[in-house]
Formats: C-alpha cells, sequence, structure tokens
C-alpha cells in the first residue's frame, strides 16, 4: 500500500536549483514543458540522470538526499518540487 503523505514542503522551478538541503524527496509536478529536461543529484551523486519532462505530469522519485539536492534544468519549463525536511 502506498503511503499518503500530507504536509510536504514545495518550491517551484524555472532553472536550475540548489537551495534544498538535506531531506526526503517525494517528487516533480511539471505544469509545462517546451523541450525541457531534468537532472536530480545530491551529495552522494545522481538520483535520477537526465530525462525529458513530459507538461502535466507528476514523477514520483521518492528518496532521501544528503547535502544540498541539486535539480538542473536544461530547456523551458515550469515545475513544482515536493520534498520534507
Amino acid at each position: 500500500m502506498q503511503e499518503v503523505c500530507e504536509g510536504f514542503e514545495r518550491l517551484n522551478i524555472t532553472a536550475t536549483n540548489a537551495t534544498i538541503k538535506t531531506g526526503t524527496l517525494l517528487g516533480i509536478f511539471v505544469s509545462s514543458s517546451s523541450a525541457g529536461t531534468l537532472k536530480f543529484a545530491d551529495g552522494d551523486g545522481t538520483i535520477a540522470n537526465t530525462f525529458s519532462a513530459a507538461a502535466a505530469t507528476f514523477y514520483r522519485l521518492p528518496c532521501r538526499f544528503k547535502g544540498t539536492l541539486t535539480v538542473t534544468v536544461v530547456g523551458t519549463l515550469d515545475a513544482t518540487i515536493f520534498y520534507k525536511l
């Protein structure tokens, strides 16, 4: 059974971001994308390598990240990261 968690933090991004420190990543909702790609990494290395992000899609990426979570954005997209500190 999938755990239902409410009360996650959120951060909207349109460019590469590295402001979230150690925590738990739930995933990312891509609101819009025009040839946009995403890559997720932390202090231990790559969490999810570069992938094409489709608009109106939620990508579930449940994991604990160590150090700073870096979300690299290439192209044009608007997305919201959901995470827990």
